[in-house]
């Protein structure tokens, strides 16, 4: 599977100082990664991000957020610029300061490398999101769009929902949540069909009618969709990269499902971020604080390390509570936002494979 990029532009500001405002955000505490001021395991937290190179000013965002979460006493960051044999120096330059646990590298390039050089050696929290990558002992902690699709259908199939139509806008994040959807046809006793979607190209008459149609994708083919549906009375279903906050997008998206990262947490965090920072959070961004979240979390409860990782509890983080499994892949919460004139309301929680 080609490694599928993700955005890393803030939430819109707008929505976030509302929230801010409403008091909305303030009973949202963030996720508890407050330094213990005694910590019995003093083994460092590699971090593994490109500090030069082309991604150089979002590999010093997602160093900055880290330090939020985390001691810099005991993180110590290693320059990957943003290439496989970059990743696979950083790594050999981190395994000699003996980390009790590496986070990165960023790109789905770089994680083979890493993978490879550490050798299963130091439990690996990687922030791509290329599924295919995963293994025992190396995570894949970016969100993917296999879980936010397994999210937003298993709301749907709560919601009555059981024949889809999936529409695959020709991007490799519509193509992946495709593949995801099909997987989970049987599981969730969905009727499916697939659509490859062109704008303005013309949708099935309301004799084929499904429950709902997801639009995993985002851009102009995905509105042209959505407003060919627009009174047809079809649920429209949608993931986090389909978020658009200018007004055309949410008149065509009124009354869609989303699946995405709680926004009311999220804002806090880029509150915080902004105010530390000066400059906005994204996605990745707000990955690397809930990485060094968890370290830190795991350091305080004596547990840094895989053992730690796979505890049944998981971990609460800003972009959903997580679940480590032993064969590398992440289980993810994310809140189900209705699409508004205003902007998008959270109304539920779903759980994403």
């Amino acid at each position: 599977m080609p490694h599928i990029p993700q955005p890393d532009s803030p939430l819109d500001r707008r929505t976030l100082l509302r929230l801010l405002q409403s008091g909305l955000a303030a009973s949202v505490a963030l996720p508890s990664f407050a330094l213990a001021a005694e910590k019995k395991d003093k083994r460092p937290i590699a971090l593994l991000v490109p500090l030069t190179g082309p991604r150089a000013r979002l590999g010093s965002s997602m160093r900055q957020a880290a330090l939020l979460a985390e001691n810099g006493h005991f993180m110590q960051s290693f320059d990957t610029g943003g290439t496989a044999a970059g990743a696979a120096a950083a790594a050999a330059k981190a395994f000699k300061v003996k980390p009790a646990l590496i986070l990165g590298p960023l790109t789905a390039e770089e994680v083979p490398a890493v993978s490879s050089t550490i050798a299963g050696r130091v439990p690996i929290i990687a922030f791509s999101n290329d599924s295919v990558l995963r293994a025992p002992g190396t995570w894949i902690f970016g969100i993917t769009a296999g879980q936010v699709t397994s999210a937003i259908l298993r709301y749907a199939r709560t919601r009555g929902v059981k024949s889809l139509v999936v529409i695959d806008d020709g991007s490799p994040w519509g193509a992946a949540a495709t593949l995801a959807a099909g997987r989970m046809e049987a599981e969730l006793g969905l009727t499916l069909r697939v659509l490859h979607v062109n704008a303005g190209q013309m949708l099935p008459d309301a004799g084929e009618a499904p429950d709902a149609v997801l639009l995993p994708g985002s851009g102009e083919a995905v509105l042209a969709a959505a407003r060919s549906l627009k009174d047809s009375g079809v649920q429209l279903l949608g993931t986090f990269q389909g978020l658009d906050h200018r007004p055309q997008a949410l008149e065509a998206l009124d009354g869609a499902w989303i699946a995405s990262p709680d926004p009311v947490s999220f804002g806090t965090f880029a509150s915080e971020f902004e105010a530390r920072n000066g400059g906005g959070a994204g996605t990745i961004t707000a990955l690397a604080y809930d990485a060094a979240g968890i370290a830190n979390a795991m350091r305080k409860a004596g547990t840094l390390g895989t053992e730690g990782l796979l505890d049944s509890k998981g971990f609460r983080c800003v972009t959903g509570p997580v679940r480590f499994r032993t064969d590398g892949s992440v289980a993810r919460d994310f809140a189900i936002l209705v699409a508004r004139a205003q902007g998008y309301e959270p109304v539920a929680v779903s759980s994403g494979s």
